[in-house]
């Protein structure tokens, strides 16, 4: 685990596919490391126009969700969260979904240089990206991650001591890779009502208490990663780099 010492002296980069990953994975560590005085930075890859399974207010099966409403939810979050910075890496719909067409060159190069919040200019001392999953876009930016974190020489590029892979409350359900296992962990005891208030702030994602990604499962998934460090609760991660 991770102490409140370490998390005080970080400089967070968080990448999420798109908005609610990041509450999934880290709502509660990024609050902590900001109550301890730490910074955090959150790059959004994606927000487009989608209809999802869900009942509507009409009792259909389907929900149609525009991008300005989950801009305006991430927003919120990233205020709940209170985090220095966010930025949305493409501000074109038509990636959304679709990150597997874009060239990880191009993915590459936003990280890595280019985009407002790119790890040359943040230069973070951890970096949180989404593990790799069935979801077409969470393999495409993790790929990409993790190519713009490689070693190298540091005099030359920024080098990211601290590389970590965040849990999602889908990552039950692999296909063709083994199971999501955790390698470290951060504490979240004092931060998991925050992190149900983010989720609860993503509205138009919120779904029955019975779905695996309700705030009600959330809740319940994040106190099993507690119990497993004797904890009450914290979020899972595996963990790329560490270097002291």
């Amino acid at each position: 685990m991770f102490g409140d010492d370490f998390l005080s002296q970080q400089r967070l980069l968080v990448v999420t596919p798109h908005a609610d990953d990041e509450t999934y994975g880290c709502a509660g560590s990024i609050a902590r490391i900001k109550a301890l005085g730490g910074e955090v930075y959150v790059v959004l890859a994606t927000s487009g126009d989608v209809v999802h399974f869900s009942a509507d207010d009409d009792g259909g099966r389907t929900k149609a969700v525009d991008h300005e409403t989950r801009l305006s939810e991430f927003d919120a979050v990233m205020r709940l969260l209170k985090v220095d910075a966010w930025d949305l890496l493409f501000d074109d719909v038509g990636k959304h979904l679709a990150l597997d067409t874009v060239p990880r060159k191009e993915l590459v190069r936003l990280l890595e240089t280019d985009g407002r919040l790119a790890i040359e200019r943040v230069r973070p001392t951890m970096i949180m990206i989404p593990a790799v999953s069935y979801n077409q876009d969470h393999e495409a930016l993790y790929r990409a991650c993790v190519t713009a974190t490689r070693p190298g020489v540091p005099a030359v590029r920024p080098v990211v001591p601290w590389v970590l892979a965040y849990d999602n409350t889908s990552l039950f359900w692999p296909i063709g890779q083994a199971r999501f296992q955790p390698t470290c962990y951060i504490d979240i005891s004092d931060f998991l009502d925050v992190k149900i208030r983010a989720m609860r702030s993503h509205l138009s994602q919120v779904r029955p208490p019975i779905y695996h990604g309700s705030p009600e499962s959330l809740e319940l998934a994040t106190q099993v990663r507690g119990r497993e460090i004797s904890a009450y609760a914290a979020e899972g991660f595996g963990l790329l780099r560490g270097v002291f």
